[in-house]
């Protein structure tokens, strides 16, 4: 292949280009389907929602098919392990028949490492790795130690391998995976990335918690510093604007660039994808870290950065000439699994004697996921001509926010007034990002011009 401008620099050995070129390299007419989080308990391909065969009969379309898989799959009734003390904010689990469902819908590929990977513990993630294993599913992001965690899985297609590296930002402090050290073993778990989170104020705000702080006993090693004050844990800095700042681990961002670097090596289409819900599942703005961030993984040979986390829909940017997709909302928010843990119950102030685990459920939806912004998002299909995006569909979702519990959370196509004011917040979320979505027939459409790419 003719290098160009998208390929690392030769390294010769013994003759040879031992470095692989990170340009795009699928057959004419590639396809990626991408969606949000999978959080579904059930074999939903028996349910009684025919909208939802229209939505699958894009996934099966698809040169590879992803989402977000935010359930831990195995069967109560045998399983070894217990629900951990440290969570995602739900048990989320699913029955055995899950897997098998899934790979019928058209999932080929998986993303692993988010805030529900450890959920049941390190059980419950073996368990479910088995799962996917046996129903023929390609995942990432886990694994028994954080070289296994950050590794890329391959996906074999009739229009060339694809590579996933999957990793979170959003995880509970004993999920995070590490390599051995000397004598000591490594740990199972998550591909971290860790953040250092600072609280941005005004200037004048600084200054008088500079005082707060200064007036306080204990270390007094920070006192005096102007630009960054730390009280009770939390670390300030000045700002134009109120918010809050994250700081990726420069040791972490360096492992995971070298992954991703590996996987395109070792594949034709490299996706990366993040779970997130920095700064918050109220934001529908991503991270001030995830552009930058976004953009490493592109320029160290990703064809596609994939975001979710939050539950809902933030923008899309094109950079390069490959998406990234800040986030995707949920595909699935069809929460009926069984049990949900006794420090869930606490949580919410229910009794197991005499409360149900639907009731624990409704509960949590009621604390934070009330607005139908949660049961909207779309279906992404990017495809490829000659080696290049030449074009993404939008295809909005509702999740069935107005149904009884049991029955909502099962995608079907938004209805005409629905579909356009998904797509015109999606519109207006991507226009800071100099992104431009046209609307046809209820579908978003994004096209590359030659000078875009």
């Amino acid at each position: 292949m003719e290098r160009n401008s998208d390929e690392y620099p030769a390294q010769q050995d013994g003759g040879y280009d031992t470095v692989g070129s990170i340009a795009t390299n699928v057959a004419e007419g590639f396809t990626l389907v991408a969606v949000g989080d999978l959080i579904v308990s059930r074999a939903v391909t028996k349910s009684q929602d025919f909208g939802f065969s229209s939505v699958v009969k894009i996934l099966q379309d698809a040169d590879v098919t992803f989402g977000n898989l935010e359930v831990n799959i195995f069967d109560s009734r045998s399983f070894n392990g217990y629900p951990q003390a440290e969570y995602g904010g739900a048990y989320h689990l699913s029955l055995p028949e899950v897997g098998p469902d899934l790979k019928a819908m058209g999932f080929d590929i998986v993303g692993r490492a988010n805030n529900h990977t450890l959920d049941w513990g390190v059980e419950g993630m073996r368990e479910t790795s088995r799962a996917l294993d046996e129903s023929g599913i390609v995942h990432a992001g886990t694994g028994e130690n954080l070289a296994q965690a950050g590794a890329a899985r391959f996906l074999e297609t009739a229009r060339g391998r694809v590579g996933l590296v999957s990793l979170a930002t959003t995880f509970g402090p004993m999920f995070r995976a590490c390599d051995p050290a000397g004598e000591a073993p490594g740990r199972p778990g998550l591909n971290a990335l860790r953040l250092a989170k600072s609280i941005v104020v005004p200037p004048e705000m600084l200054k008088n918690l500079g005082q707060v702080r200064d007036a306080l006993p204990g270390d007094a090693s920070s006192h005096g510093d102007s630009a960054r004050v730390v009280v009770a844990g939390a670390t300030f800095k000045a700002g134009d604007k109120a918010g809050y700042s994250y700081e990726p681990d420069p040791r972490d961002v360096a492992d995971i660039l070298r992954n991703v670097r590996r996987g395109k090596q070792f594949s034709d289409f490299c996706i990366v994808t993040n779970h997130c819900h920095e700064p918050g599942n109220w934001s529908q703005q991503p991270p001030d870290y995830e552009q930058s961030f976004a953009r490493k993984m592109i320029d160290a040979g990703a064809d596609a950065y994939i975001g979710h986390g939050p539950h809902l829909l933030r923008g899309i940017e094109i950079y390069r000439g490959r998406p990234i997709l800040y986030s995707l909302g949920n595909f699935f928010q069809d929460d009926l699994g069984t049990p949900a843990g006794a420090d869930m119950f606490d949580e919410y102030a229910k009794d197991p004697r005499v409360d149900t685990d639907a009731e624990v459920k409704v509960a949590e939806m009621a604390r934070g996921f009330t607005d139908p912004v949660f049961y909207e998002s779309v279906v992404t299909v990017s495809r490829f001509e000659r080696n290049q995006l030449a074009e993404l569909r939008l295809y909005p979702l509702e999740l069935g926010h107005s149904k009884r519990f049991a029955d909502r959370g099962i995608p079907q196509f938004a209805s005409a007034p629905q579909a356009k004011a998904i797509l015109e917040r999606l519109k207006k979320l991507s226009t800071p990002f100099g992104t431009e979505i046209v609307i046809e027939n209820d579908v978003g459409v994004i096209r590359l011009s030659p000078s875009s790419e």
